[in-house]
């Protein structure tokens, strides 16, 4: 039950993001991400390691997303400080997403040839998706296609990676302890 609301909740927060944007309203998507994380975090065992993840997946994304529009190639409608940087909503998204990595995602920890191929077809999807929604424009199309499918080839892993060394869903005994019983 814990995989579906928390892949759930990731859909209900990248909705809130592009459709947000789209309108306009580009806050309401990290507000709702924001409430997410509160309870993502709430839930965990180990909280530290999480908040550790996400805030990597954040800086990766915004590196990653301020990239694509300094290239030329995605341009947002609203919530961007720069037209060189990424919007403060898409690096919401990105925290969003990095709630899922240990939870509905973990299924791709260990396995990098399938989160490559997961980020190479899953992320030009998703931007396909919210170009198509009016959350962003992908201004050269093939070239921001390509970009994409190539950093979130690239990135997918990488954040899997991160992702087992930062998991604060595990319980961790202490030395002498006993196990948790099954429930």
């Amino acid at each position: 039950m814990q995989i579906f609301v928390n892949f759930l909740l990731f859909q209900i927060a990248w909705f809130a993001c592009v459709l947000g944007a789209a309108n306009n309203l580009p806050w309401i998507g990290p507000l709702v991400v924001g409430l997410i994380v509160i309870y993502h975090v709430r839930r965990v065992p180990s909280a530290g390691p999480e908040l550790q993840l996400i805030g990597s997946a954040a800086v990766i994304g915004a590196v990653f997303d301020s990239l694509l529009a300094a290239s030329g190639w995605v341009s947002y409608p609203s919530g961007q400080w720069h037209a060189a940087l990424a919007p403060y909503w898409i690096v919401a998204m990105w925290i969003g997403f990095a709630t899922t990595l240990n939870v509905s995602l973990s299924w791709l920890k260990r396995r990098y040839w399938l989160a490559t191929l997961f980020g190479a077809v899953g992320g030009p999807l998703a931007y396909l998706a919210g170009a198509k929604l009016g959350g962003i424009t992908l201004v050269s199309s093939e070239a921001a296609l390509t970009a994409l499918a190539v950093g979130w080839a690239a990135i997918t892993p990488l954040l899997t990676y991160l992702a087992s060394r930062l998991d604060g869903t595990r319980v961790e005994l202490q030395p002498g302890a006993l196990a948790p019983a099954a429930e």
